[in-house]
């Protein structure tokens, strides 16, 4: 069923298909190491077959490097490091791109860290030293991402939003916005899947700015605003 999904995505217009075995969502917890292995090397390994471009999500590099391995072309960790040490030093040995994006703690407890004084002066200077991490071990490509919903309020992602020049600065973005709670909290408590005409406005923002990507569930719907933005220019 995942193969398929993943096949489908591209289909609709997705550039990378970005392959994860283990939920990030607020509260979730981790699973164990092989568990994450065994469901993701397949998955990737069969969309690399046919044709499709894939990214991995783990904060793990030993996943990482398997999935590399199988046929990924990029590493999408939302500890942006943090969560393993030797996570950097194994990318820059893999010789992919990176998404280094803002966090504070795993799943289970990173809504306690959800405390600013300057929400986007913060992230950003906590991106600036991931992205310092990423020189220092030799990756070659980072892409930075705000980490909308991680260890944020609503306030706090939408303030991130709104300073999307501040965090181009720092290099080329990725926001994952897909159906993500604060969009509920805007629609009056919409369920999840009813979030995504919210996420294609947030992608036609996204485009507008310059981002370099969005990562999102309705790939098709997002592909489709973005070829509009791009006919406008």
């Amino acid at each position: 069923a995942a193969i398929a999904y993943g096949v489908q995505l591209a289909a609709d217009g997705a550039d990378l298909v970005d392959v994860g075995g283990e939920s990030t969502r607020p509260g979730a917890h981790r699973v164990p190491e092989q568990v994450e292995h065994d469901r993701v090397v397949p998955v990737v390994a069969a969309l690399a077959q046919e044709g499709v471009r894939c990214s991995v999500d783990t904060t793990r590099p030993g996943v990482a490097a398997a999935a590399v391995a199988a046929g990924a072309v990029l590493v999408n960790d939302v500890s942006g490091g943090l969560a393993d040490p030797t996570m950097l030093d194994r990318v820059a040995d893999l010789g992919v791109p990176f998404v280094a994006m803002h966090w504070r703690g795993h799943s289970d407890t990173m809504q306690d860290r959800a405390v600013y004084g300057d929400v986007v002066r913060e992230v950003c200077a906590e991106l600036e030293e991931r992205l310092e991490a990423c020189t220092k071990a030799g990756i070659g490509q980072v892409l930075v991402d705000p980490g909308l919903g991680f260890a944020k309020q609503a306030e706090h992602n939408w303030a991130l939003l709104q300073a999307l020049p501040q965090l181009q600065a720092l290099g080329p973005v990725l926001l994952g916005a897909s159906r993500k709670r604060f969009l509920g909290e805007l629609l009056d408590g919409r369920e999840p899947k009813g979030r995504d005409a919210a996420t294609t406005a947030l992608t036609v923002l996204a485009a507008q700015a310059g981002c370099w990507g969005v990562r999102v569930h309705d790939a098709r719907g997002s592909a489709d605003a973005v070829r509009v933005v791009e006919r406008m220019r």
